[in-house]
């Protein structure tokens, strides 16, 4: 076994046939971070000319020089294989040591535990301490509050038709997608000239619920790195001006419904699913109103709810939200994807965790997904405890 740096080329179909592969660790992840100052490397685990494990790393000088070392969504290999784990992840270290940086972070996109619908764990279904087990004896310590997150929540659409999906849907998640149809909530793509109406809804979404949306600039980036590949989609869902037919009607008819807040953002902080209201903003849109919008990444064989808002003011009346959810889908499962991941959910959905995020999705069938989490990894070990000491001291 031999531990080198490989090419972009070489990387990307090991990537493609991984069974661990996620976005985070493409090439365009890579290409992302380094027009943002990071610089990036393929490396690999070989025997003979086969790749065995590989990972795409990101870093970047962050503290009087050291660099912190990113593995976005990687490695990608089995970490309950204690062999080929102890070899790479030993070899990355001194890699990353003899390219002057302190400190690893890695989220891999590896399942710990199968759970149900609830989020309990399925009797006699995959456990894999054993590779909690093996990242502990090589020293990493698990992040609490990372940006990645450790639940989320997906569809299996294996062998599905929509209408078989559906089916599984709970009774008032498919009122809101009739509602929203009855309302002619229509859903279509956003061009890249048009990303300012789909940053308008989440910058909206992220005042109302406080958290940190992202720059107009990171939307353009990631659409110019995956769009042209296929593999990011930006939707909008709207009505036309003056569209309130069966209005009253319609509310009739799911008065009662709970009001259900969209999904967090990924990465660990809330997302946004809802928009405030700006009566101001219908006059920009001469034939329409835009009601809520969502990025999706659509990579290997799965789909993956990425980001989302909707505009707060239409919520109740349209049910935007749940068309879009119902287009994406059906979009989905007739392009024979696998699955259709809902992403980040607040912690194990257990009674004290439950949300309106988490009962959104759950409205649409699926299970809870457990990942193995965000692990750091101290390399140069005086120089962690020395900032570890700082940043204690700042927060005096």
């Amino acid at each position: 076994m031999r531990f080198e740096e490989i090419t972009e080329e070489e990387f990307r179909n090991y990537l493609e046939n991984s069974p661990y592969k996620s976005f985070m660790q493409t090439p365009e992840i890579a290409k992302y971070r380094e027009e943002n100052g990071w610089t990036a490397y393929y490396l690999a685990a070989k025997y003979g000319k086969e790749i065995k494990a590989a990972s795409m790393l990101v870093a970047k000088p962050t503290f009087l020089g050291k660099s912190t070392f990113i593995a976005p969504g990687g490695p990608l290999l089995d970490l309950e294989d204690q062999a080929l784990t102890d070899f790479f992840i030993k070899s990355l270290k001194k890699y990353i040591k003899s390219h002057n940086g302190y400190i690893l972070h890695i989220s891999p996109y590896y399942e710990l535990t199968e759970r149900d619908r609830h989020g309990d764990l399925v009797q006699g279904g995959f456990n894999h301490q054993n590779a909690v087990k093996n990242l502990k004896n090589l020293g990493f310590l698990e992040l609490k509050n990372a940006s990645q997150p450790k639940y989320m929540y997906a569809l299996d659409l294996k062998g599905k038709t929509p209408e078989e999906l559906m089916a599984d849907f709970k009774s008032n998640t498919r009122g809101h997608i009739r509602k929203a149809e009855k309302m002619g909530v229509t859903v279509r793509e956003l061009k890249r000239e048009e990303l300012k109406i789909f940053k308008d809804i989440t910058e909206k979404t992220s005042h109302r619920r406080d958290f940190t949306d992202q720059p107009l600039k990171y939307y353009e980036e990631m659409y110019d790195l995956f769009a042209p590949r296929k593999e990011a989609l930006f939707l909008l869902a709207e009505v036309e001006n003056g569209a309130t037919r069966g209005l009253s009607e319609a509310t009739a008819e799911n008065e009662g419904a709970s009001p259900v807040t969209d999904r967090p953002l990924g990465r660990g902080r809330p997302e946004g699913s809802t928009g405030a209201s700006d009566p101001s903003r219908e006059s920009t849109f001469s034939t329409s109103t835009p009601l809520s919008a969502a990025m999706f990444m659509l990579y290997g064989s799965e789909v993956v709810y990425l980001f989302s808002g909707s505009d707060e003011q239409y919520m109740k009346d349209y049910n935007a939200q749940y068309e879009l959810q119902w287009y994406m889908i059906k979009y989905a499962a007739e392009q024979k994807f696998q699955r259709y991941n809902f992403y980040g959910i607040h912690g194990l959905p257990d009674d004290s965790h439950k949300d309106g995020v988490y009962e959104f999705k759950k409205g649409f069938g699926g299970q809870v997904l457990e990942y193995i989490g965000t692990w750091e990894l101290p390399v140069d070990h005086k120089f962690y405890q020395m900032k570890k000491f700082l940043k204690k001291l700042r927060k005096g």
